[in-house]
């Protein structure tokens, strides 16, 4: 397998995680995202949304936005699970993820905030976007949690819902957001960079880190 991605990029560092959990190799190369690489004629012919990550399997076929070939990845190799065989378990962990994914990630991303400054906007109202946005909607996925188990964001293992967890609190972190009012999602994510899978997957850890 060969992992399109960018180091900085909260998408591509979910398979990263993913990936690693599963025990699964792949061969890792990036696009430059801040130089726009992701919109060369190579890359959209890979991901037509001009967007990382693109996971492009043995045979050939492309498989595109995180949460679906993170999902691949578990049917592939289901040991450890990333969601749990009980429906109504499932449904909660996905929409957690989900609420990470598409109504706070999708919101605050470099594409979005590049179109706020094409706007006219200086990058500090682009920034303020950011951090609203991300300080908007993490109390929401704290709440999520507040009736379950950890040290995960569901129990005793990682899931889903912590690959997307710990990349979003780093982007937290980059656009100020306060954190404090926030236990469960931080006690979720000690307990994530503690397994060398997470710590592995992490931006700095990236042959492309600048």
């Amino acid at each position: 397998m060969i992992l399109w991605g960018y180091w900085r990029s909260t998408a591509a560092w979910r398979v990263r995680i993913a990936l690693n959990l599963k025990g699964l190799a792949a061969d890792h190369r990036f696009r430059h995202l801040r130089q726009g690489e992701q919109r060369s004629a190579e890359a959209l012919a890979l991901n037509p949304q001009g967007l990382v990550p693109a996971l492009v399997l043995g045979d050939g076929a492309v498989l595109t936005q995180s949460l679906a070939i993170c999902e691949y990845l578990d049917e592939i190799r289901p040991d450890p699970p990333l969601l749990p065989r009980d429906p109504l378990a499932r449904a909660r962990i996905r929409a957690f993820a989900q609420a990470i994914a598409a109504e706070i990630h999708a919101v605050q991303n470099l594409r979005v905030l590049n179109r706020i400054k094409g706007l006219g906007q200086p990058q500090d109202v682009a920034n303020a976007w950011a951090h609203d946005t991300i300080a908007e909607g993490l109390p929401a996925c704290e709440a999520l949690l507040h009736d379950q188990p950890g040290p995960f964001c569901f129990g005793s293992g990682p899931t889903l819902a912590d690959i997307a967890l710990v990349p979003q609190l780093y982007n937290a972190r980059r656009f100020g957001v306060a954190l404090d009012g926030m236990p469960r999602l931080l006690a979720a994510e000690a307990a994530c960079q503690a397994l060398p899978a997470f710590a592995a997957a992490a931006p700095d850890r990236q042959p492309d880190a600048e």
